[in-house]
């Protein structure tokens, strides 16, 4: 989707700088049964039961691993229901009537330092296993396994850079929880026994770096120091943070672990401090509302679980109600278009913009090459286009599509206004086959 950078620019330093608005006691929340990484679920409450806050009441099964459904409220279990998930698709979700009691479940308890300091790797591990920790920059991928890796870590990145437009969720959970967030990179330093870390934000984050300076001179000698990265897109990308935070270029596919860096995002930090304080899974996250289709961009702290539409109504509701309407969840360049505002936020759901729908219309190729100086994998979009448009299996194979990071360059700069990364998503799919 084309936008105009420049009001981009000026919508997202403006809800950038409001502080997030405290939005749990929604009526009903709403737990996704399944979701991309885990295509089955099972139930293990019924109809008419009370469930605890934080309490187990399901576990989804992915190919390798598990992850535990928790309530992110008490209440009553009233069914299942369909809304749109994250992945654009209609989901069953289990629907749970809120008591506004928040009755924690007995498995939440406050750890005491001592305690902290008392747990290895393997403890800390098993419990972000238990407590569903992912991550929570968009990924969703589980916490645990980063944690089982047995390469040495040499030092921890901290990803704060939030380069996608519009966004703004991470640029307020570091202002406003800068404790917790480097209480937990003590934690994981800890549990590596991992001398340095690095809190990566992009240099025109002023904010972030006056508030950062201030807070780690508390931490004086910790190991943990801020690391000021470009203000490109895509900066927040793993690749483009470690080369420049470290220096280092990662070789296509490659681990940071092979070379001893763990990658963690800042809204990732926050839960994982929950979940070693507290023994509690994430039930609250922060979001960013905006978009020239509402009135009043806003960010958000809400129940995982909450109704995307209770939300728009505290944003004044839509801007231009008899226009047809664009609904992304995530980021403009990498995010997921879905039909409605039918939507529920996941753990995983960082923002939901919302546009006036315009109508663009596509022309041929003018071969100018744009895509190509665009895209950071240094990829031929063009060709592999035009391979996929005539099916060519062995061409798309050699052009190597899976390198490609679905940033959307290659579409924001096309001049033709040609959906290039639909064809290189196209284009990944056959080449997997």
């Amino acid at each position: 989707m084309i936008v105009k950078t420049a009001k981009i620019k000026d919508t997202k330093n403006l809800v950038g700088r409001l502080p997030a608005i405290r939005f749990t006691e929604p009526k009903y929340i709403y737990l996704a049964m399944d979701n991309a990484r885990c295509p089955k679920a099972e139930l293990y409450i019924k109809e008419g039961d009370h469930v605890n806050e934080c309490q187990v009441i399901g576990m989804r099964h992915g190919p390798f691993f598990e992850q535990p459904i928790h309530a992110t409220c008490s209440g009553t279990f009233v069914g299942l229901e369909k809304h749109f998930h994250r992945n654009g698709k209609l989901t069953d979700f289990i629907k749970i009537e809120n008591d506004f009691l928040d009755t924690l479940d007995s498995s939440v308890k406050t750890r005491t330092q001592e305690e902290i300091d008392a747990l290895t790797k393997e403890d800390m591990t098993q419990i972000l296993k238990d407590c569903a920790s992912v991550g929570l920059g968009g990924s969703s991928f589980p916490t645990y396994i980063k944690f089982q890796t047995d390469k040495p870590i040499n030092l921890i990145l901290i990803n704060g850079i939030e380069c996608e437009p519009y966004i703004t969720a991470d640029h307020r959970i570091m202002l406003e929880y800068p404790y917790r967030i480097v209480n937990a990179i003590k934690y994981v330093m800890h549990a590596f026994k991992c001398p340095h870390a690095k809190i990566c934000i992009k240099s025109k984050y002023k904010d972030i770096k006056e508030v950062y300076t201030q807070v780690l001179k508390e931490f004086e000698g910790s190991g943990i120091e801020l690391c000021c990265v470009g203000n490109f897109y895509p900066q927040g990308w793993e690749v483009a943070m470690i080369k420049s935070a470290t220096g280092i270029q990662l070789k296509p596919g490659e681990l940071p672990t092979n070379r001893g860096i763990l990658n963690l995002n800042v809204s990732t930090m926050v839960g994982l401090y929950k979940s070693i304080k507290y023994n509690m899974p994430v039930i609250k996250r922060d979001i960013t509302i905006t978009g020239d289709g509402i009135k009043y961009p806003k960010n958000f702290r809400v129940r995982v679980g909450t109704s995307v539409k209770e939300l728009l109504e505290i944003c004044g509701g839509y801007k231009h109600p008899e226009k047809d309407k664009v609904f992304i969840l995530g980021g403009p360049m990498m995010g997921v278009s879905v039909p409605s505002d039918d939507v529920i936020i996941t753990k995983t759901v960082t923002s939901v913009i919302v546009l006036d729908k315009t109508d663009y219309v596509e022309n041929p190729c003018v071969r100018c090459g744009s895509c190509v100086l665009s895209c950071p994998v240094h990829l031929e979009p063009v060709q592999i286009m035009n391979a996929v448009k005539t099916l060519d299996k062995e061409r798309i194979k050699k052009l190597e599509p899976l390198r490609c990071i679905e940033c959307g360059l290659c579409t924001y700069t096309c001049t033709s206004k040609i959906q290039v990364t639909d064809y290189i998503r196209k284009a990944k799919m056959i080449a997997k086959l």
